[in-house]
């Protein structure tokens, strides 16, 4: 099938990406020292470790989705890909930009493979 191995490196994409989100939300609710100093204009450093986790289970899932080729993956890695860029843009303002950047470049990667594999498939039909 025209697209799979794209689909497959989405999915790996997806996964890491959520496994960054919940390693990042962890450092966040445990008040590591990775925050120091850190202050946020809409919420508390909480708020965000826990908006974090649930942003990477989510990824995690749609990321295993995909792995299994399920229709649940494809819509939940878009929408995954798509809460996790938006997350990222909010914690650019925090102590590590470069961090927030890079989970933001590879949520525009997710969601580029997600939409091009659609448009593969609906191509072949």
């Amino acid at each position: 099938m025209r697209g799979l191995g794209r689909v497959v490196f989405v999915a790996v994409l997806l996964l890491m990406a959520g496994t960054l989100n919940i390693v990042y939300g962890i450092a966040a609710v445990s008040n590591a020292h990775f925050f120091d100093g850190t202050q946020y204009a809409f919420s508390n450093l909480h708020t965000w470790g826990w908006i974090g986790i649930i942003v990477g289970i989510i990824q995690l899932t749609g990321g295993f989705s995909l792995l299994s080729g399920g229709g649940y993956g494809r819509f939940i890695g878009i929408f995954a890909a798509t809460l996790g860029a938006i997350e990222s843009l909010f914690a650019i303002g925090g102590p590590h930009p470069w961090w927030a950047l890079g989970i933001f470049v590879v949520s525009l990667w997710v969601l580029h493979g997600l939409i091009v594999y659609s448009e593969d498939f609906a191509a072949q039909t």
